[in-house]
C-alpha cells in the first residue's frame, strides 16, 4: 500500500493515499481498535446532513466562499447518495466527545471538495477540515447534535414497527373474542376472560408504552447546533444555528428547534436518558407480554396450549418434533439487550462533568444498537410470529369449564355456600363446575345457561340480574 504524508499539531502520519479520510481518523484508526464497529449509516447521514447544513449556512452569511460551499454540499451529497461510505473507519468507541468521527467526517467531505475543486487528497489547499468543512463548529456541538438527529431519524421507523406489533395483537383480538378461557392470578385458576380480552389488552399496552417513545422523540427534536465549544457560541454567527436548525428540518422533514439554552444542551444529554426511558418501558412490557405468550403456547401436551405459535424450526437436535417458541424467544433475547443498552446510555448520562458530557460516543452506539435492532425484531415478530398465532379453542373451553373459579358466576343464583360446595365436588371426582351444577340439580338448563354465558361472564355485570 503506497501512503501520502499529512501534518497535524503532533507531527507527521501517514495516510493511505488514496484514503478520503485524513491524519486525525487514521491516528484514531490505529489507537481505537476496540469492537471492529463503525458508525451506523444513520449517524454517518446524521453528521454529514449536518455538516450539509452548516456549510450552507456559513456560505450564506458570507463566511467561506461560494466555491468552498458549494464543493462541500456535492460532497456531501454524494455521501447521503451512498458513495465513500468505506471511509469512515473510525470506531464506535473511540476518544470521549466523539472528536474522532467529527474529524473524520470534515476530513471525507474537504479531500472530496478539494477533489472537485481540481486538488490532490491530502492537500487541503481549497477546502480545509477544520477552517472550512468544519467553520464555526466544534465536536462539542456538531456531536450531540448528530447524535439526536441520528437518534430520531431511527425512531422514524422504530415508530411504524410498534403500530405493526400493536395492530397484530389488536386483530388477534378480534379473531379470539368469542373463545372463552379460564383467567389466570397468581398463576393459579381465576374467573374467565376471553382469549380475545387478553389479546386486545395486548394491543393497549404497546400503544401506551409508545406514547413514551413518542415523547423522546419530541425532547430529540431540540439541537444545540450553534453551541461551538462551551455552549456560548465563540466564532459562530447570531444567524448561524437558526439557518443550521431550518435546513436540517427541511432536509428532514422532522420538526428539529433551536435550544433555549446552548449551555445546557452541551452540558445536559437528557434526551438521551429519555430515550433510554422510552425504549425502558417499551422493552418492560413487550417482555411481559412475550413471557405471556410463551406460557399459553406451553406444551404441546404437558403444558397450558391455549394457543400455538407458527412453527418455524425444529426446536432440538435430539428430541424428534420437538418445536420451540422461537420467535418469541429470539424476541425476549434482543428485549434483553435493549434494556442492557438503555443501562449504559444512563450511566453515560450521568457521567457528564461541568460543560460538557464527554461520554456521548458511547450513548450514541448504544442508541443505535438499541434501536435498529429493536426495530429490526418487531417487524420478524409480527411476519413470522403474531399474525399466525392460532387458538386451541377446545382447550381454552376444557380449561374454563374446570376451573373451579368458574363457579364464581354461580354466586348470585345459589349463593356463595352452595357454590363452594359444587368447586368441593367438582375437584373431588374431577368433573366440570356446569356437570356438577347438572347433577345437583342446582339450575334448570336455561339459567345454567345463562350463568355461563360468555358474554356475561366476561363483561361488567352480575350474571342475573
Amino acid at each position: 500500500m503506497s501512503f501520502r504524508i499529512e501534518k497535524d499539531s503532533l507531527g507527521d502520519v501517514q495516510v493511505p493515499e488514496q484514503a478520503y479520510w485524513g491524519s486525525q481518523a487514521e491516528r484514531s484508526r490505529h489507537l481505537f481498535k476496540i469492537s471492529g464497529l463503525t458508525e451506523h449509516p444513520k449517524m454517518i447521514d446524521a453528521f454529514v446532513m449536518l455538516k450539509k447544513a452548516c456549510a450552507e449556512a456559513n456560505q450564506e452569511l458570507g463566511l467561506i466562499t461560494p466555491e468552498q460551499g458549494n464543493a462541500i454540499v456535492q460532497a456531501a451529497d454524494e455521501v447521503l447518495g451512498g458513495k465513500l461510505r468505506d471511509q469512515f473507519p473510525v470506531d464506535v468507541f473511540h476518544m470521549g466527545a466523539g472528536t474522532s468521527f467529527n474529524m473524520n467526517c470534515n476530513e471525507v467531505l474537504a479531500n472530496r471538495a478539494e477533489e472537485i475543486l481540481g486538488g490532490s487528497l491530502g492537500k487541503y489547499e481549497k477546502v480545509n477540515p477544520n477552517d472550512h468543512v468544519n467553520y464555526g463548529q466544534s465536536t462539542n456541538d456538531t456531536f450531540p447534535t448528530a447524535m439526536r438527529v441520528m437518534a430520531r431519524l431511527m425512531l422514524a421507523d422504530l415508530l411504524p414497527a410498534v403500530d405493526r406489533l400493536a395492530d397484530a395483537f389488536a386483530a388477534k383480538g378480534k379473531e379470539f373474542d368469542h373463545v372463552l378461557k379460564s383467567g389466570r392470578t397468581h398463576l393459579q385458576d381465576a374467573v374467565p376472560v376471553r382469549l380475545g380480552q387478553e389479546f386486545t389488552a395486548y394491543a393497549v399496552a404497546m400503544r401506551r408504552a409508545k406514547r413514551w417513545l413518542v415523547e423522546a422523540a419530541h425532547e430529540l427534536e431540540e439541537l444545540g447546533i450553534g453551541g461551538s465549544a462551551a455552549g456560548t457560541g465563540l466564532n459562530t454567527h447570531p444567524k448561524y444555528r437558526f439557518i443550521v436548525v431550518e435546513k436540517l428540518k427541511a432536509y428532514t422533514g422532522i420538526p428539529f428547534r433551536t435550544t433555549d439554552d446552548m449551555r445546557e444542551a452541551m452540558q445536559s444529554q437528557f434526551c438521551m436518558a429519555a430515550l433510554a426511558a422510552g425504549l425502558r418501558l417499551f422493552c418492560n412490557e413487550l417482555t411481559r407480554v412475550t413471557n405471556d405468550l410463551r406460557i399459553l403456547c406451553s406444551g404441546p401436551l404437558t403444558g397450558i396450549a391455549e394457543i400455538v405459535l407458527p412453527p418455524v424450526q425444529p426446536g432440538s437436535s435430539i428430541m424428534p418434533g420437538k418445536v420451540n417458541p422461537s420467535m418469541a424467544e429470539n424476541m425476549n433475547i434482543v428485549l434483553y439487550q435493549v434494556l442492557g443498552q438503555c443501562q449504559t446510555i444512563d450511566q453515560c448520562v450521568q457521567a457528564g462533568q461541568l460543560e460538557l458530557n464527554v461520554m456521548m460516543p458511547g450513548m450514541a452506539f448504544s442508541a443505535q444498537f438499541a434501536i435498529q435492532i429493536l426495530t429490526n425484531a418487531l417487524h420478524t415478530y409480527v411476519d413470522n410470529c403474531i399474525v399466525g398465532i392460532t387458538a386451541n379453542e377446545d382447550t381454552c373451553r376444557h380449561y374454563a369449564e374446570t376451573s373451579p373459579s368458574l363457579a364464581t358466576a354461580l354466586n348470585p343464583f345459589v349463593g356463595y355456600k352452595a357454590a363452594a360446595e359444587v368447586v368441593k365436588q367438582a375437584l373431588k371426582e374431577k368433573k366440570s363446575i356446569p356437570a356438577v351444577v347438572r347433577e345437583k340439580g342446582l339450575l334448570d338448563e336455561e339459567t345454567l345457561k345463562k350463568a355461563l354465558d360468555p358474554a356475561g361472564l366476561t363483561e361488567p355485570g352480575i350474571p342475573g340480574k
